[in-house]
């Protein structure tokens, strides 16, 4: 039974989502019809994740569940629970921003900072699928709309990434898998 016909069988408008998110196990009531974006910013105040198009088109609210990138406003919050959500707050290790956010900040990538995030999430989930981020890097960008001006520093942080050895890109760069 899938997770729809499982809501729809229960006849319940709130459930109990537990889930462990950026390596902390969490729990939270919510409506049943819940978005898995709005679960991550309103239940659990993690305001990382931001909600651009609401259609999946922008990947603005791109997150890692299962290690796997998928678009958090196409997704229902109890559809994760049980499983492992990384969201970007997720992404830096012991304070310090990871080998993929530091190319970021020293490239200008950032821009404005709103798709910021999904950009970030999309890269770490094609790294941890072992794609070849420097080979897939316009099909992996692609799939976000930056209305900021365009992706030349996304695409020099990518290279510097993938320069000093960022898991996931190619050898021809000096990187590893």
């Amino acid at each position: 039974m899938s997770i729809e016909e499982t809501i729809a069988a229960s006849g319940a408008d709130v459930a109990e989502v537990a889930v462990t998110v950026n390596g902390t196990r969490r729990r939270a009531q919510t409506e049943v019809r819940t978005l898995l974006s709005d679960f991550l910013r309103h239940d659990l105040g993690l305001t990382g994740t931001h909600v651009g198009c609401e259609h999946g088109a922008c990947g603005a609210c791109t997150v890692l569940v299962d290690g796997v990138a998928v678009r958090a406003c196409l997704m229902l919050a109890v559809q994760v629970s049980g499983r492992e959500v990384t969201t970007v707050e997720g992404l830096s290790q012991d304070g310090e921003l990871s080998p993929l956010q530091d190319a970021m900040w020293a490239e200008h990538g950032l821009q404005c900072g709103f798709c910021t995030p999904g950009i970030l999430c999309t890269l770490e989930g094609a790294a941890r699928a072992g794609d070849d981020i420097e080979a897939a890097m316009d099909d992996l960008l692609g799939g976000h709309i930056c209305r900021c001006t365009g992706y030349q520093n996304v695409r020099a942080a990518v290279r510097r990434w993938c320069g000093e050895g960022g898991a996931g890109c190619g050898s021809a760069s000096g990187g590893t898998r």
